[in-house]
């Protein structure tokens, strides 16, 4: 693949190949590759190596770490979306027997199955995964360490039972599955279970010394849902642009959307640092934008996918060595760094084709009580409802065909809109959830509840 490295100005690219240069610098990295992403494709590929003359470019594979979760998520939810289950169902129905069957399907992809980080025994991502062949072996004897939907608490065991459920209700193996109903209609023929040539070796650097230890690299066996694939930062760009856009023959843009929504309970400490997760991708706040995607590492490499859904920029980026840069702020550093000197660029507003009378009377300004919002139709067909002062509650409403809408986002998510006519025709008041919206504060024409004092609006006296 030729990345269009003209799509972004001289000065963005400057910026983006000293940030790779200095995380590979400091990070100490025998290797470090990147890729950026804007308006559905590659714009951009950095490359930075200890070996002279030897560039890694974007079909060098790399070790993707739990990057695979996401991959596993999507064929979740595709089974979903096909009626083979529902996320609500505790995994007993589908997995009998494995002692952590209270946990749902939806549990195991926000990590809140209460279930143990890693899988007892010898340091799983280190040794063979014929030492633990069975679930058993991953999950180990004693009970969960946590109650179930309580907490956000990591757990690769939990992507392990994932890939099982796939595989029960597929009838195929997990990496079978992912290449027929993912890799290949995205076209990721550069993904994969197993290394394939030209790859990168994986490397431990040692702290104190500037020396280098290889790391072995394992088959995962039934943990491989959790960990096991290599990847590009090119095939890895391709993926980011379906997590952003969707694509029909894989997933729904509205499915790729709730995997990007927050499903787990957020700690008192999660809410300090602007984290949480979705289904099978981590969400963060930072710079003042919304960042999805996943973080990756196994011995020997160091992986991270970075989106920023509404600037339309996304990051990967590669390295392999087992500790060193902290590829998170890298991939963030990216996106803020193109996204800032290359603002997306909004489409040109334009009038709705046609509006219906009966909507357009209710556009203007309401009171909830005493606080005043505005109702606006939108060129996208919805209502929105803001308040006048810019903080507070808001939301979109999407119309239900029978003259009611219902809320999109927020405090109103789900809650009917509808406007409350007199006999005559003319608006008396909305109501948003058994809400009063007057034209007027306390506006006594309309049916406010508790009644308006029939003396009226006063001063001190």
């Amino acid at each position: 693949m030729t990345t269009p490295q003209e799509e972004l100005l001289p000065g963005t690219r400057r910026a983006l190949l000293h940030r790779i240069a200095v995380a590979q610098a400091e990070g100490r990295a025998p290797s470090l590759v990147a890729t950026v992403v804007r308006g559905g494709r590659a714009v951009w590929h950095g490359a930075r190596t200890s070996v002279d003359g030897h560039g890694p470019d974007e079909n060098v594979q790399y070790r993707i770490g739990s990057i695979t979760k996401t991959f596993t998520a999507v064929l979740v939810l595709r089974l979903r979306d096909e009626g083979l289950l529902d996320l609500g169902d505790q995994l007993e129905k589908h997995l009998p027997g494995t002692g952590a069957g209270e946990a749902t399907v939806a549990d195991l992809l926000a990590h809140t199955g209460g279930l143990a980080a890693e899988s007892p025994g010898p340091w799983w991502e280190r040794t063979p995964g014929s030492l633990r062949p069975e679930l058993a072996d991953v999950l180990g004897e004693g009970p969960p360490p946590h109650p179930v939907g309580r907490r956000f608490h990591y757990s690769n065991p939990g992507y392990t039972l994932l890939g099982a459920v796939v595989e029960k209700l597929r009838g195929a193996p997990w990496d079978d599955v992912l290449r027929r109903e993912v890799l290949e209609p995205l076209g990721l023929d550069r993904t994969s279970a197993h290394p394939r040539a030209p790859h990168a070796g994986g490397w431990a650097v040692h702290p104190w010394a500037d020396v280098m230890l290889p790391e072995p690299s394992e088959d995962l066996g039934r943990m491989a849902a959790a960990g096991q694939l290599w990847s590009t930062t090119g095939d890895l760009a391709k993926f980011a642009v379906f997590l952003t856009q969707g694509d029909g023959r894989v997933l729904s843009a509205e499915s790729v959307r709730e995997m990007r929504t927050p499903a787990a309970p957020a700690e008192a400490a999660d809410v300090m640092e602007g984290t949480s997760y979705g289904l099978g991708m981590q969400i963060q706040r930072r710079h003042g934008r919304l960042l999805v995607g996943h973080s990756g590492s196994l011995p020997g490499f160091l992986a991270n996918l970075t989106i920023a859904v509404e600037d339309d920029v996304a990051a990967v980026v590669l390295a392999n060595c087992t500790s060193g840069p902290l590829l998170s702020t890298v991939g963030s550093d990216l996106v803020r760094i193109v996204a800032e000197a290359e603002p997306r660029i909004p489409e040109p507003w334009r009038p709705l084709r046609e509006v219906d009378p009966d909507v357009l009377e209710l556009a203007g300004q309401w009171y909830w009580g005493t606080y005043g919002f505005a109702l606006r139709v939108t060129s996208d067909g919805l209502v929105s409802l803001e308040p006048l002062s810019g903080a507070g509650r808001s939301s979109r409403f999407r119309p239900n065909g029978d003259g009611t809408w219902t809320g999109l986002e927020g405090y109103y998510a789900g809650e009917p809109l509808k406007a409350v006519r007199r006999p005559d025709g003319t608006v008396s008041h909305l109501d948003l959830g058994s809400f009063v919206f007057t034209r007027q504060p306390y506006d006594e024409e309309a049916s406010v509840p508790g009644g308006v004092d029939p003396d009226g609006w006063r001063g001190i006296g």
